[in-house]
This record gives structure tokens, sequence and C-alpha cells, in this order.
């Protein structure tokens, strides 16, 4: 990629010194050499300092019994800068709040926890399976 047309600002922010391309994608590199990209920049929550990564609590959750599905956002909050909410899909029997809470506390470190849970039929995902987050947020507005 030479950079974003008529955008010098853009093509900045995006290609690094040395021509390397910043895809904003973030990953791991296992004893193995293998690269696993675990989730993205941009999809990051900020909270109180803390950098949180929704793909991190998204999986916890769903390894709990009775949840189904699972996806979190950052919601703006004065303070905190962004709290993460989760949004999830429960089967039967579905865990209730304080359990959820819980099973998170066990796993996650204080500052990777949810604020808010909201239960939903279905995580909106696109054609390919990645979860579209827009449309939780907007939910969140309306």
């Amino acid at each position: 990629m030479q950079g974003y047309l008529n955008n010098p600002e853009a093509t900045a922010d995006t290609i690094a010194e040395g021509g390397w391309l910043r895809t904003g994608d973030i990953g791991k590199i296992d004893a193995d050499g293998y690269l696993f990209v675990t989730d993205r920049l941009k999809e990051l929550i900020k909270y109180k300092g803390f950098q949180v990564a929704p793909a991190e609590l998204e999986a916890t959750l769903v390894t709990m019994a009775g949840i189904v599905d699972a996806a979190v956002i950052g919601k703006p909050d004065v303070e905190a800068g962004e709290l993460p909410i989760a949004f999830v899909v429960t089967g039967d029997p579905a865990p209730n709040d304080a359990a959820i809470n819980a099973y998170l506390d066990q796993h996650l470190a204080h500052y990777k926890q949810v604020h808010e849970i909201h239960r939903i039929e279905e995580i909106p995902k696109s054609a390919s399976g990645k979860i579209l987050r827009r449309l939780l947020r907007d939910g969140l507005q309306g």
C-alpha cells in the first residue's frame, strides 16, 4: 500500500517508518512461532487507563455454563473513559447477573469486569461471523 488517496494524515497514521503497515490488529506469537490475531486495536476498551480486549471477555463469558454467545463493547463514561458492557445469549438454565459477575471475577482481573449485562436473542454478526458492535452500540443509544 502506498497510502490513502488525497489523505496524507491517514497515510501517516497507517504507514510506519520503514514502510510497515499498521493494520490495527493485536496478536501474539506462541512458542512454536505461530501468530494468533486476538483483537483489533480500535475495539479495545479504555477503562480507567487500562486496556480491555473485548475478545478476552467474550471468550471467558462463553466458557460459562448457560451462556451460548457473547459480545462486549465499551460504553462512554465520564469518570472511567469507557465501561465494559456485555451482551449475552443464554441457554437453559440461564445464569443470573450475580452468577455471571462472580464467574468473571474468578477468571479476570478487577478492571476487566463488565458493568452491565444485557440479554439478547442473538449477537448481530456479519456474513463472515464478525460481531457487528455498531449495532449493539446503536441499541444502547436508542
